[in-house]
């Protein structure tokens, strides 16, 4: 599907960069099929040397010439970049938005009244940073004028660099945002508690930090190709009286699970603050 396609990349920042990363090593699109511009020159030499794709100053320069259009810079640069290239998107093009808290509403709005002269379909994308080693975790959702192939389009950008839902109700991406978008930094934060928890036992730092990570990615791929629960899973590692329920009543004392609903709320009311321009 993305054999024909090229990619261009409006933004060169960190995500656009690990979701080049990962849709290379996927081997689904080759490097001559994207291309990226930014207004960083050294961000454009970085990318450009370390992966072969081809780079541009301007920003009309990708709308030009790629298919899939993807909006990869800050949330606050937007409006002023879709009011750049909206007299020169046409028909044809997919606009794929992984900018936090931008809705599409938001951005078909600012093509029409900054010039565009057609419905250009809208995908908003939340993906997150695991996506650079193609585990990521993304939630998608089609705007006014997107129809299904433009969806699976998407999908299938997605899907060379990792798991993608899709959600029909837009305002749901805020709960995609506070739970896989700012996920992968609950998890390096347990990663650090364990480490160092490791290391106060008496485990050097090396050993500790190899155990750390080791668990939590043996853990999730459990859960991942297993077909228990999540909770049957937790209790098959629980003996009574034994060490692992000493330190879950030590979490339940502490409110461990209840704080990491409460920072899911927090990140996903946040999103939604951002949508509405607060």
């Amino acid at each position: 599907m993305l054999t024909r396609k090229t990619i261009g990349f409006l933004g060169a920042g960190n995500l656009a960069e690990a979701l080049i990363k990962g849709l290379l090593a996927s081997k689904s699109v080759h490097a001559g099929q994207i291309i990226a511009a930014d207004k960083s020159s050294e961000r454009l030499v970085h990318l450009a040397e370390n992966y072969d794709i081809k780079v541009y100053n301007k920003n009309f320069e990708i709308v030009e010439n790629a298919d899939i259009i993807f909006i990869t810079v800050k949330p606050n640069d937007v409006r002023g970049l879709l009011a750049e290239i909206a007299p020169e998107v046409g028909q044809g093009k997919l606009i794929i938005s992984a900018a936090a808290g931008i809705t599409t509403t938001t951005i078909l709005e600012t093509l029409k009244h900054s010039g565009a002269r057609h419905i250009i379909p809208i995908i908003r994308a939340m993906p997150n940073t695991p996506a650079i080693v193609q585990e990521g975790a993304t939630g998608l959702c089609a705007g006014i004028g997107a129809h299904k192939n433009d969806i699976k389009l998407a999908k299938a950008v997605f899907e060379a660099v990792g798991k993608v839902i899709v959600v029909e109700d837009e305002s749901l991406l805020d709960a995609v945002t506070g739970l896989s978008g700012s996920g992968p930094a609950y998890v390096f934060l347990f990663m650090e508690a364990l480490l160092e928890g490791g290391v106060k036992m008496g485990l050097s730092r090396a050993d500790a930090k190899t155990l750390a990570i080791q668990t939590t990615l043996g853990a999730a791929k459990l859960a991942l190709t297993g077909t228990k629960d999540l909770a049957e899973l937790r209790r098959m590692v629980t003996s009574p009286g034994g060490t692992t329920i000493e330190g879950l009543k030590k979490l339940d004392e502490l409110k461990f699970k209840e704080t990491v609903e409460i920072a899911v709320e927090a990140a996903t009311v946040r999103a939604g603050e951002l949508s509405s321009g607060k």
